[in-house]
Order: structure tokens, then C-alpha cells, then sequence
């Protein structure tokens, strides 16, 4: 039998700090273990390692607490040891960004350092494991130590698991209260403030916008967050666009790597670009337009073969002439996918000396453009198309309200040479264009757009509707006449595209809108193929009761959204089988992938759709059209602020409108002056039993039958105006019919309402 071994002695906590059992592994040893071990390093590991055991691990554990309080080696996740500001081998990451070169950075998930934490570059070709990986997402990951001295990241990160989307943030106003921070989201639909450590505030000051991270769920009506952005003022003027742009995500600043590209870009005509200046083109755009990507002419056809038709040339700026695929100009123009435009500003997709200067078609500045060459018969109808590459000079700028004028023979003398010349004929085929267009009967509703106009001092100076003239429609039958040709065209060439696809709606909402339709008396048949023809003869009706916008609205909230997709669906709105965006590259990535596969299948130049970019096109379409519905987000909310904040000095005066929107908590009213959207609360409404008729549109007091309808007109009393958060708050003072009890429809049972104590004593009614 084995000795034996002599009993060790035991030793004080503070004697193992200064001294350590020759069993133990020195210091050094335990550095090097932990620095080229791979998994999670714990003090079982260590032991297990060194050959630890029974009381030994005692003064392990002491040793390991000496080298942590010593900055030798730190605690990691899961209880784990590491060196100090090196990441496990496995760990969960934050994507949070795009570098330059399009790849994805992350950060760990939770970094307690003073110094900045490492920074992570996901590793290529990383998308199909655990679905598709974007900015925000959490990922465990394991992570490779990057030794290049020239790379940026310190790790390389692989995919483990996709855990799901990262930490949310939110927007709003920072105030100090003692020695806590509080934050007021500036998001109408978020009910609850944020409370902030002021060590989390980074110095924000009362008032101050700031973006916030949220730490914890509510417990106890009180939510955790840290502050990671300041973003200025929040009564400043230009904040109310602020507001929208970082509530969404938008990307407002470039890289440096697509500034400099900008910068340094010198354009040389290449052997595909045809000199194109003697067409005398006109642009027609916005009087307050700062980019101009399309331009027009129109002449006689001389073929006698086709008497009374028409050439069209279209131009269009060859953005694909200055930003080339892969590199940094393209990456951040497909982060932002379009352009998105706001009342005091725009976040273009690129750069301001391309969108403005480069690419824009400026009147006598030599600019490239893609051209489509168009032939019409004498009733509009397309014969033929093709597309060039060229050098074009515009002969002149003029506004939509410049060229109605000319069109109507009230032109000013200066523009005398451009009418003859370009605008006759332009107009002349535009009667032929619009032929065609009622021949095909597109979707026609009859939405009021408003204009917000700002004053010097940055705001609201007033709300207009903004004025619909014959030269908007002209432009818009040219840039459509372009669109079906670039997808025709390349349809027929097997080329690959992106369409602009436009599904018919569905049996659901056609079932909703029959039922909403028959309480005007209107009726559209059931079990039928959809068409817009069908929905036009409705607008029609409607038009006769003075129904128009209020149907309108009702109608466009019965249509499926709009997409970009690599399949040939057709657009139900238009009425067009094939339809692509191609006039507007300049604020629309969809239309430079259109370019690019023109130039590829008419071997215009090397800059074409690349394969890589083919293989990419169904994941292009998604991305860019979930950048299109995030800028409409946006630019609605910021139109909602300034509105709010135009209506903020005309709370307790009476307007005129009509019911926009009825829900289950009340209805939506616009104003017909400013179309100020607002909401009257149910529990303010006379009655006591509403049930909701979704079908219908309408709230119905199941007692006494007082029944408020959509489109219907009421007075109402502006209560509140919220302009940080775009809401408007009106008192009902007129307005409502009475139905009888055999024509009111109980969509859902009435909730009952009990009438509880305010503050003030008086009774208030609340659902149950």
C-alpha cells in the first residue's frame, strides 16, 4: 500500500495572497493557460488542468481572486476567467453597423470597461446560417483573435445562433429629477418614461433629445435605460425632422470611404456614350427641386407609315456612369435604398455632389444620361423602344407651374425658343400618351396632398394643398411610358431586373370595402376579378355625392402595398403587366439596378448588373423595399410634428372636418383646411353603449342609435396639440346621425363602461 502523502498545511486567506502552495500553479502558468485556451475558462478548468484537488482548490481560489484584484485576469460570463479586456472564444455579439466596406460590425453584448469595447467584424458569407444577419441583430458567436496589424477589428466573428433582434431603443426628452434622469418618449404610442443613472446620461441637460437604450422590462411602472445619443435641443426648430429620421433608423451620415470617392470622381465619356446634345431636352420639376434625374422631348414621327404618331426621348441621369457596384458609393446607397424628403431637409441616397451636382441634369451642363427612345402611334399605343447611353445638354429648367403656363399659351416671353422647339411638340404627344392612359384605365383616386411651407425662422408658416396641374400628369405619363419600356425591353432580352410589383387586393379587403360601400348606396358585385376599372366607376359615383376623397381613402386602404421584387407580377394600380422603376436613380436604388441591367443587356459599358448582384436580387428587393416603408414612415411622422406644431397655438378654437378613421377608441378626424388628422376619445363621445362596426366604419350607441360614420362631417374643438409626438386631441361639439335599431349591426359585443372617480370628483366613463 502506498504511503501517505505528508498532510499540507493550512493556510490563512491573507497568507495565500502573498504566498502560494508548491502544488498550485504559479501565476505566469495561469496566464498562458487562459490566454491559449479555447472554450470557457473557469477556476474547475484551471484545476483540473494543474492537477488541483481536495484542499488545494482553496488556496486556487485565493490566487485567482489575488490575479483578479491585480487586473491580471477578469471575470467573464457564466463564471468564467479571462484577461482583462480579451473576449471569450464564444460569446454573444451586437450588430450594430455597416463599415466601409459594407461588412457587418458588432460589439459584445455586455462590455463593463472604462476603455472602449473591442471591435468585432462579422466574418463573410455569414447570412444563411440562423437566417439573415442586419444591424440590430444578437448572435452568439465564436470569435477568432484578428493578429493583422493593418485590420480595424480586433475579432472575427462566426455564427453560432441567431438569438433575435438586440436591445431596444427609443427616442425622447431628457429631464433631471434629483439624481435620477428621466426620459419622455417622444413616441405617441409609448406610454411610460424612462429612468436614467445619471452615469448613463452622458452629461444630457434638461430638454436635450436623446436616443436611449432600454435596460430592463417595467417593474413596477419604472423602465431602465442608458442614454447613447444626444441629438440636440428638442424645441429647436429643426428638430421635428430629427425626430422622424432617428425615431426610424434613417442613415444620415456617409462614409468617408464613399465621401472621398465622391470627391475624387472625375467623369470621362466613354466609346458607349454618344453625343446626344443637339436634342434640345427640357427638365420639369418641383419648384423647389435641388436634383433634377429626368428630362424630356418629343418630335413627329417621320415614318409616313405612322401618321399622327410621335418619338419620345426620355433621358434619364447615368448614375451607373459614377457609382460602380461593390464599391463605397453603391454599399451606402443600398443602406439607405432611396432618398427620404421632409419639410426643412432631405437624407439623400447619395452623396451631395453626385445628387446635386454630377448626376443632376442641370440646364447647359454637359451630363451623362441612359436615354430611352420611345415610338407612339396616334392613339398613344407603344411601338417601339430602345435605350442609349449618351452626353445630353438641357436647354432649360422650368417648374410645373413655369411649363402649365406655356402649356396654356400664357408662357413668358424668355421661354419663347423652348416652347417652340420642345414644349409644343412635348404637349402635343402628351394628348396622344393620355389616350392611351384612359384607354387602360388605370386606378384613379383623388387624394389631397399638403404642402408644408416654412418660414425663415425654421417654422410652420402654413398648410396648403398642394395644386394639381396638367404638367404633373404630363411628366408622369413620359416617366411611366420609360418604365414599361425598360421592363418590356429587358423581359424580352432575358435580362434580370427588378419590377415594381403591385398585387390586386384581397378577397378580405374587397369583402370589407363591399360592405363599407353599401352603406353610401354604392355597390360593387362579389365573387369577381378585381380591376381598376371597376373601382373607377366608383370613384365616379362618388364624385356625384361629394364622396370622392372620403371613398378614395377607403379604396387605397383596401390595396396591397407596393414592392420591388425580381418576378414578373405586374402592377394591379396601373393596370400594366410588367412595370419597372427606372426614371429616378438618383433617390431610388431599384432604378440604378434598372440601369445597370440596360447597360448589360445592350453591352453599353463594363459598369453593368454584375452576376453577384443577379444571384443578390430577390434579398436587394426585400432590403430596399423595407427602406421605402421605413422613409414613408418617417416623412409621415415628420409631417404629423410640424403639423401638430402648426396647430399647437389654435388649441380651444372650432374647425370643420370629416371622420377619417373610426376605431374602438374613438374616431379620427381631418380637418379640411390644414388635413390635420386628430382623434376624439370614445369616452368623450355622447352616448354610453358604442359597439365598433369594422365593416362598416362606424361607432353605433347600441341605446340610443346616435351613429358616427366615416367621411361623415362634425365640428369638433381642438383640446390638444403634442407636437414632439404629432398628436391632436378633439372635443366633439356637432355631428352624428341616428340609425334605427333594425339597421345597426353589433360587430362585436358592446363593452360595458362603469363610470369611475377623476381627481377632480367628477364621474368619467372607462371601458372595462
Amino acid at each position: 500500500m502506498a504511503p501517505k502523502k505528508p498532510a499540507r498545511k493550512a493556510t490563512s486567506k491573507a497568507s495565500s495572497r502573498k504566498t502560494t502552495s508548491r502544488s498550485l500553479p504559479s501565476k505566469s502558468e495561469i496566464l498562458e493557460f487562459v490566454r491559449t485556451s479555447d472554450g470557457r475558462m473557469g477556476k474547475r478548468e484551471i484545476a483540473r488542468a494543474f492537477g488541483v484537488k481536495g484542499s488545494d482548490r482553496v488556496g486556487l481560489k485565493a490566487l485567482l481572486k489575488e490575479m483578479t484584484e491585480e487586473g491580471l485576469i477578469e471575470k467573464k460570463h457564466r463564471k468564467g476567467l479571462g484577461e482583462p479586456g480579451v473576449l471569450p472564444s464564444v460569446t454573444v455579439i451586437e450588430v450594430f453597423d455597416l463599415d466601409t466596406d459594407g461588412e457587418l460590425m458588432a460589439r459584445p453584448a455586455k462590455w463593463d470597461h472604462d476603455e472602449p469595447a473591442p471591435s468585432i467584424v462579422m466574418a463573410p458569407q455569414q447570412s444563411d446560417r440562423g437566417g439573415k444577419i442586419s444591424v440590430g441583430d444578437r448572435i452568439l458567436a465564436r470569435l477568432s483573435k484578428l493578429e493583422d496589424p493593418e485590420s480595424h477589428f480586433a475579432y472575427e466573428a462566426t455564427i453560432i445562433k441567431k438569438l433575435g433582434a438586440g436591445a431596444r431603443r427609443s427616442l425622447g426628452i431628457f429631464r433631471r429629477q434629483g439624481k435620477l434622469g428621466i426620459v419622455s418618449p417622444v413616441d405617441k404610442g409609448e406610454r411610460h418614461e424612462y429612468h436614467v443613472a445619471l452615469d448613463d446620461a452622458l452629461d444630457a441637460k434638461t430638454g436635450d433629445l436623446v436616443s436611449v437604450e432600454i435596460l430592463s422590462q417595467p417593474h413596477h411602472n419604472r423602465r431602465r435605460a442608458r442614454i447613447i445619443a444626444k441629438h440636440g435641443k428638442a424645441d429647436s426648430p429643426d428638430t421635428t425632422s430629427l425626430i422622424a429620421i432617428h425615431a426610424h433608423g434613417l442613415p444620415v451620415e456617409f462614409s468617408q470611404a464613399a465621401l472621398d470617392e465622391a470627391a475624387s470622381f472625375q467623369f470621362k465619356p466613354g466609346k458607349h456614350h454618344e453625343d446626344l446634345r443637339h436634342i434640345p431636352f427640357v427638365t420639369i420639376d418641383p419648384e423647389d427641386a435641388r436634383d433634377f434625374d429626368d428630362a424630356v422631348f418629343a418630335e413627329p414621327d417621320r415614318d409616313k407609315a405612322n401618321a399622327g404618331g410621335f418619338r419620345l426621348f426620355i433621358a434619364i441621369a447615368d448614375v451607373a456612369a459614377h457609382v460602380r457596384p461593390g464599391r463605397p458609393l453603391d454599399k451606402d446607397a443600398l443602406k439607405r435604398g432611396n432618398s427620404a424628403y421632409f419639410p426643412d431637409r432631405v437624407v439623400p441616397m447619395l452623396p451631395e455632389r453626385l445628387s446635386n451636382d454630377l448626376c443632376s441634369l442641370r440646364p447647359d451642363e454637359e451630363r451623362p444620361a441612359m436615354v430611352a427612345e420611345i415610338t407612339i402611334d396616334e392613339k398613344g399605343q407603344k411601338q417601339s423602344q430602345t435605350f442609349r447611353r449618351g452626353i445630353i445638354r438641357s436647354r432649360c429648367r422650368l417648374t410645373y407651374a413655369q411649363a402649365q403656363q406655356a402649356f396654356d399659351g400664357k408662357n413668358d416671353p424668355k421661354f419663347n425658343p423652348v416652347k417652340k422647339e420642345t414644349l409644343d411638340p412635348v404637349w402635343a404627344a402628351y394628348l396622344k400618351l393620355k389616350l392611351a392612359r384612359d384607354a387602360r384605365n388605370p386606378l384613379d383616386l383623388e387624394l389631397a396632398e399638403r404642402r408644408i411651407e416654412l418660414g425663415d425662422d425654421g417654422r410652420v408658416a402654413a398648410v396648403r394643398k398642394k395644386e394639381r396641374l396638367e404638367a404633373h400628369r404630363l411628366i408622369e405619363e413620359y416617366m411611366i411610358t420609360a418604365n414599361v419600356a425598360a421592363a418590356e425591353v429587358l423581359e424580352k432580352k432575358r435580362t434580370a431586373l427588378l419590377y415594381r410589383a403591385h398585387e390586386a387586393p384581397t378577397q378580405e379587403k374587397v369583402g370589407a370595402l363591399i360592405d363599407f360601400l353599401a352603406t353610401l348606396d354604392l355597390k360593387l358585385a362579389r365573387g369577381q376579378t378585381m380591376r381598376p376599372s371597376q373601382l373607377n366607376k366608383i370613384l365616379d359615383q362618388a364624385r356625384k355625392m361629394d364622396r370622392a376623397e372620403m371613398v378614395s381613402e377607403v379604396v387605397l386602404r383596401s390595396q396591397t402595398q407596393a414592392y420591388y421584387t425580381e418576378r414578373s407580377i405586374g402592377h394591379f394600380g396601373l393596370n400594366l403587366r410588367r412595370y419597372a422603376h427606372f426614371t429616378s436613380p438618383i433617390r431610388r436604388y431599384a432604378d440604378l439596378v434598372v440601369h445597370r441591367a440596360l447597360i448589360r443587356a445592350f453591352k453599353l459599358g463594363d459598369d453593368g448588373l454584375t452576376d453577384t448582384e443577379v444571384e443578390a436580387l430577390h434579398d436587394i428587393g426585400e432590403d430596399i423595399s423595407n427602406t421605402e416603408r421605413r422613409a414613408m414612415a418617417a416623412e409621415r411622422d415628420s409631417v404629423d410634428r410640424y403639423i401638430a406644431a402648426f396647430m399647437d397655438s389654435k388649441v380651444g378654437l372650432t374647425f370643420e372636418g370629416r371622420v377619417s378613421g373610426v376605431t374602438r377608441f374613438g374616431l379620427f378626424v381631418r380637418l379640411e383646411e390644414t388635413g390635420a388628422d386628430g382623434l376624439v376619445p370614445i369616452r368623450t363621445l355622447p352616448g354610453g353603449y358604442f359597439t365598433h362596426d369594422e365593416r362598416r366604419h362606424r361607432l353605433v350607441d347600441q341605446e340610443t342609435g346616435l351613429s358616427f360614420s366615416l367621411g361623415e362631417t362634425v365640428t369638433v374643438r381642438l383640446e390638444e396639440a403634442t407636437p414632439l409626438t404629432g398628436g391632436l386631441r378633439f372635443e366633439l361639439i356637432d355631428g352624428g346621425v341616428v340609425v334605427k335599431k333594425k339597421d345597426r349591426t353589433v360587430a362585436q359585443r358592446p363593452k360595458r363602461r362603469r363610470v369611475t372617480r377623476g381627481k377632480n370628483g367628477r364621474g368619467r366613463r372607462r371601458s372595462a
